[in-house]
Order: C-alpha cells, then sequence, then structure tokens
C-alpha cells in the first residue's frame, strides 16, 4: 500500500495493493496492522456505510460537532469527487480543503479524520460509496456546511449539483466558526 500526506494535517490518500489478472483482482481495504502501522490510524471502527448516488449528487459537507467521525472512504462502482474539509479550530490546516477523485478503476481511498466535514460529488452516472466510521451517526449532533461556501473556496467540477433538502438548508462556514467561538 502506498500513501500519499495531504496538506491537511492527518488527511492522507491512500493506494492499496491490487493483485490482479485477467481474472479479475484482489486488494485488501483494510488490515488493522497496517493501516496503524503506515498512517497512525489505531482509531475502532463501529460502523460501515454504503450509499449509491446519481451523476451530480453532491452529499456533504457534514461533519459531527460532539462525537466527531473519522471515515476511510473509497468507491466501489463509478467514480466520485471527494472533498474533506478541516474543521478542527486548533489545527494549522483549520478552514482548508483538500480533494480526491475515488473510482472503481483507481480503487483509492481517502482517510478522513475525526474533526474534518466531508462531502462527494458523483461525476459517473451512478456511484457506490463505502465508508467505515470511527463512531455512530447521530442526526442531533450533525453540522452541515454550505457546500459552495466563498469562505472556503472549494473548487467543484459543476455548479449545480443535486442536494439533499437537508444539504440546501446547510450553514456558511462564519456560523460554524461563530457556534465553536461561543462553545469553547
Amino acid at each position: 500500500m502506498k500513501t500519499f500526506e495531504t496538506k491537511l494535517e492527518g488527511c492522507f490518500e491512500i493506494e492499496p495493493k491490487v493483485f490482479g489478472d485477467s481474472r479479475g483482482f484482489f486488494l485488501e481495504s483494510f488490515q488493522k496492522n497496517r493501516y496503524e502501522e503506515m498512517l497512525g490510524i489505531d482509531i475502532e471502527f463501529v460502523q460501515d456505510n454504503h450509499s449509491r448516488s446519481s451523476r451530480n449528487v453532491l452529499r456533504g459537507i457534514h461533519s459531527q460537532l460532539k462525537k466527531p467521525q473519522g471515515k476511510l472512504v473509497r468507491v466501489v462502482r463509478g467514480e466520485v469527487f471527494d472533498v474533506a474539509v478541516d474543521l478542527r479550530p486548533n489545527s494549522g490546516s483549520f478552514g482548508k480543503w483538500h480533494s480526491v477523485i475515488l473510482s472503481e478503476e483507481n480503487k483509492k481511498q481517502f482517510w478522513v479524520p475525526p474533526g474534518f466535514g466531508h462531502a462527494f460529488l458523483v461525476l459517473s452516472e451512478f456511484a457506490d460509496f463505502e465508508y467505515k466510521c470511527t463512531d455512530f451517526y447521530d442526526p442531533e449532533d450533525e453540522f452541515s456546511i454550505l457546500w459552495d461556501d466563498p469562505d472556503l473556496g472549494i473548487r467543484w467540477p459543476i455548479k449545480n449539483p443535486s442536494l439533499s433538502s437537508k444539504d440546501k438548508k446547510a450553514q456558511p462556514f462564519k456560523k460554524y466558526t461563530a457556534f465553536l467561538a461561543k462553545n469553547n
């Protein structure tokens, strides 16, 4: 497996070792000892999720405030533009973002540590997106940030994605920073 640091502290792109021939392929999508040794991921995963979305669906930018989830994400069918935003106020990369293309062809994974916001945009006809989480989903603890917030400046590959009603009501990044200031 190869790992690549990003400009976000603790966030990594991962290329698993793929064994393949004309019959197909095999890869380890997670191996606790290796991920701990190579990336320092010594966190228990408590939930696995699988979502399917159609072209131009954008999900996010989601985070949990009191029980942040780390996510090890990958695409098993299709292609997505995946984004992590550092929402840790004491981090040197606070408010910065990193994107990566995840696809069934490149088989890359993306480690998004606890304390980050996460989003993805489907680029293919549809995409099956799988991710391991370090904490349970709690809808009462979720905070959603506007996908196109100018203060973040994420360079999305399309202008008019399909959003859920929840994501249409997302808050500006400034509201998130005001929440942090008020509660810390």
